[in-house]
């Protein structure tokens, strides 16, 4: 769950709903993207973090770059005009539906997060153009079946026609007894013909020391950080038709500034695939 410049600042005392005894992705993230939704315990986890991998700011600013990229091509190049962005974190300029509308202003999209801090700026979600559409979705990936009974999610896309399913560093928070690949392949199944599924996962296969502290500080602050290598990234892919370049580092994936000077400095895997 990703996220730059924000668009409400809050003060450090919690509204109705939110835990702020414990650390959250988003508004980790949110802190690092130099935002203001985020609380003391988001700062400190995101200080360690930082200390077990002094380039974080950095990575995340790139796997933005992927979400800005990856949109663009969809749109652009594969004519999708739908799409569910599961982990959509803090509302960051330019926000996913904004860059595809930017391409295809009838482009329509639904956002899903668990973080009520997202809920409250729900709103930044749904500026829509008026040829589109924009909805939000408080729901988990644990539970996908909500997801895609949901009457936003149904009102707003036609299930039948391609959607572009994005999760954005989001897996890294399930474990494997989650069974992350179960509840992605729920929303997979649902999905026709021609959609898409994009990710970015963090992993150790760049620099397992550094990861390997950023885990060990995750979990001293009760966060969940789960690295995967590229073949599992690539077996969440499993059965759709991966896009050139396939699984590759996020700063790798069809660079628009030429190559990476070194495509390793972000330790993320990021592709794209297309359901047959």
């Amino acid at each position: 769950m990703s996220h730059g410049e924000t668009d409400v600042e809050i003060e450090d005392r919690p509204p109705s709903g939110v835990d702020a005894s414990v650390p959250h992705s988003a508004r980790v993230y949110d802190w690092w993207l130099g935002g203001k939704d985020n609380f003391a315990v988001d700062r400190a986890m995101g200080s360690a973090l930082i200390e077990a991998i002094p380039t974080l700011r950095t990575m995340a600013k790139e796997n933005r770059r992927f979400v800005h990229r990856v949109a663009r091509y969809l749109v652009g190049e594969a004519g999708i005009r739908q799409f569910v962005d599961v982990g959509t974190g803090i509302p960051t300029r330019p926000n996913l539906h904004e860059v595809a509308q930017s391409v295809a202003p009838e482009t329509r999209v639904v956002y899903v997060d668990n973080d009520p801090i997202v809920l409250a700026h729900a709103r930044a979600l749904m500026m829509s153009t008026p040829e589109g559409r924009s909805e939000y979705i408080h729901a988990d990936l644990r539970e996908p079946e909500k997801i895609l009974v949901d009457a936003r999610l149904t009102e707003t896309l036609d299930l039948t026609r391609p959607v572009a399913l994005t999760l954005i560093a989001v897996l890294m928070l399930l474990r494997d007894a989650d069974d992350p690949a179960g509840k992605l392949r729920t929303l997979m199944d649902a999905l026709p013909s021609g959609s898409y599924l994009a990710i970015t996962h963090p992993t150790a296969d760049f620099n397992p020391a550094e990861m390997n502290a950023a885990v060990a500080a995750a979990t001293q602050g009760r966060m969940t950080l789960v690295p995967r290598s590229r073949a599992e990234v690539e077996r969440f892919f499993e059965g759709w038709d991966l896009v050139d370049p396939g699984v590759v580092p996020v700063m790798a994936w069809r660079p628009e500034d030429g190559a990476p000077e070194d495509p390793h400095a972000a330790y993320y895997w990021a592709g794209l695939a297309r359901k047959p």
